[in-house]
C-alpha cells in the first residue's frame, strides 16, 4: 500500500498545474458539469494566450517590413516557438485525455498489487520493500523540485527585467519610460499609462499559461516514465529470483514455478500495453518538441550572445537553461524506460533457468527474445526518445548558432 501512496503523492504535486491549466487526467470519474468548467477555464487561458502570440506574430511581420534588425526579430522568434510548444502538448493532452485516465488507473493498479502480487509468489519481505523503489520516486520529486524552481525564475526574470529598465531610465534621465517584457502589437497603445498595467499583467499571465502548460504535460511524462522504469525493474529482480538455490526441483515444484513465471510474463505484458500507450499520447508533441528545441536553442544563444543590454541577455540565460533542462529531461526518462525495459533480457539470462522443465524454459526464451526490444518513446516514429536524441539536438543547434554567428558579425549586432 505503500507504493501506492507513492504514486497518489507524485500525482498530487500536479493537481494544481492541471487544475490552472484546465487540464485533467481524471476524465472519466467526472461529471459533466465538473468536466466543462475544467473546459472553460482553458478555453479562457487559450485565448488569453493566444491573443499575444497573434500580436507577437503581427510584430514579427510588420517588423520585416519596417526592416528591424535581425536581433530584435529574433527576441520574439523563441518565445513564440515555446508558446506553440505548450499548445500543442495541452492540445494533445485533452485529444487524449480517456488515454491518459486509463493510463494512470492501469499504474495505480499496478503499484497497488505490487505488494500483494510479491507475497503471494512468496518472496522474502526485504524484495518488496527495495530501497531502491524509494531512491526511483525521491529522484523524480527532486526533479519537479528543481524544475518548478526554474520554472519560478524564469517567469521573474522576465517580468522583472522591464522593471528594473524602467527604474535605471528614471534614474539616468528622471524620466519614466514604459516598457513591457515582450514586443507585441495591440490594437491599441499598449504604453499609454491608462492601459500599460493591464498589458503588462496579460503578459504575465500568458507567460504562467506557457509554463503551466509544458510543466502539466512533461512532469506527467517524468512520472509515468519513472513508475513504468520501476516496475520493469522489480520485474528483473522477481525474475532472477524465483528460484531458489536448490539443483533438483520435485515435479510438484516445476508447476508451481510455472504458474509464478505466467504471472511474470502477464507483468511483463502489461507494461508493454502501458509503455506503448504512453509512447502513443506524446508522439506528436515530441516531434514538434524536437523539431523546435534547436532552433529554439540556438536563438535563445544567440540573443543571449547579442544582446547589449544585461537584463534582457540575463532573461534569454535563464530562458536557455530552461530549454535546455526541458529537452534534456524527456529524453533522459525516455532513456530510463528503454534501458530498464531491455534490461528484462538480462534478468531471465541471469536467472536458474536451467532447473527449470522444457515448457517454462521456452516460455523464458520467447519472454527474453520480445524483451530485446525495448519499450520507448518516439517522436512519432522519427526518432528514439533518449540521451543520443538530445546529443543530436545539441549538434544542430550548435551548427545553427555557429552558422549565425559566421553571418552575422559582432559589428552588425
Amino acid at each position: 500500500m505503500a507504493q501506492l501512496i507513492n504514486f497518489d503523492r507524485s500525482l498530487q504535486r500536479l493537481q494544481f498545474i492541471f487544475r490552472y491549466c484546465g487540464l485533467t487526467f481524471k476524465s472519466k470519474k467526472l461529471t459533466p458539469i465538473y468536466k466543462l468548467k475544467i473546459r472553460c477555464v482553458y478555453l479562457l487561458n487559450f485565448f488569453w494566450l493566444n491573443s499575444d502570440v497573434l500580436g507577437g506574430i503581427c510584430w514579427f511581420i510588420d517588423g520585416i517590413q519596417t526592416g528591424k534588425t535581425f536581433v530584435q526579430l529574433t527576441y520574439i522568434a523563441p518565445c513564440v516557438s515555446f508558446t506553440f510548444l505548450a499548445d500543442l502538448k495541452a492540445i494533445f493532452l485533452i485529444h487524449y485525455e480517456d488515454y491518459v485516465c486509463e493510463l494512470i488507473e492501469n499504474l495505480r493498479e499496478l503499484e497497488k498489487n505490487y505488494e500483494t502480487e510479491n507475497v503471494n509468489i512468496g518472496y522474502n519481505e526485504t524484495v518488496v520493500k527495495d530501497n531502491r523503489r524509494g531512491q526511483y520516486v525521491k529522484f523524480l520529486h527532486s526533479v519537479l523540485t528543481i524544475s518548478n524552481i526554474l520554472s519560478v525564475v524564469l517567469i521573474l526574470t522576465f517580468i522583472v527585467s522591464p522593471l528594473i529598465l524602467m527604474a535605471l531610465k528614471y534614474y539616468q534621465t528622471e524620466e519614466v519610460e514604459l516598457m513591457l517584457p515582450f514586443l507585441i502589437i495591440y490594437p491599441f497603445d499598449s504604453h499609454d499609462i491608462r492601459y500599460w498595467p493591464f498589458v503588462y499583467l496579460h503578459q504575465f499571465w500568458s507567460v504562467s499559461v506557457v509554463l503551466l502548460n509544458i510543466c502539466a504535460a512533461d512532469y506527467l511524462l517524468y512520472i509515468c516514465c519513472t513508475y513504468l522504469g520501476v516496475q520493469f525493474r522489480m520485474l528483473q529482480h522477481n525474475i532472477e529470483n524465483v528460484v531458489e538455490k536448490k539443483s533438483v526441483l520435485l515435479e510438484h515444484e516445476l508447476e508451481e514455478l510455472q504458474k509464478k513465471y505466467c504471472q511474470l510474463i502477464k507483468w511483463h505484458q502489461e507494461l508493454i500495453r502501458l509503455a506503448n500507450m504512453l509512447g502513443f499520447i506524446y508522439a506528436e508533441s515530441t516531434l514538434f518538441n524536437f523539431v523546435s528545441s534547436s532552433i529554439l536553442i540556438c536563438l535563445t544563444g544567440f540573443n543571449v550572445m547579442a544582446m547589449e543590454n544585461v537584463a534582457f541577455a540575463v532573461s534569454f540565460l535563464v530562458f536557455l537553461s530552461a530549454s535546455l533542462l526541458q529537452i534534456y529531461m524527456i529524453c533522459f526518462f525516455g532513456d530510463f524506460l528503454m534501458t530498464s525495459s531491455t534490461e528484462v533480457s538480462d534478468a531471465v539470462y541471469h536467472s536458474k533457468w536451467y532447473y527449470l522443465n522444457v515448457k517454462t524454459g521456452k516460455n523464458l526464451l520467447i519472454l527474453q527474445t520480445r524483451a530485446q526490444k525495448p519499450c520507448k518513446l518516439t517522436a512519432f516514429g522519427f526518432a528514439d526518445v533518449n540521451l543520443n536524441a538530445f546529443m543530436s539536438i545539441l549538434r544542430n543547434a550548435w551548427s545553427y548558432f555557429a552558422l549565425l554567428k559566421t553571418v552575422y558579425a559582432p559589428q552588425e549586432y
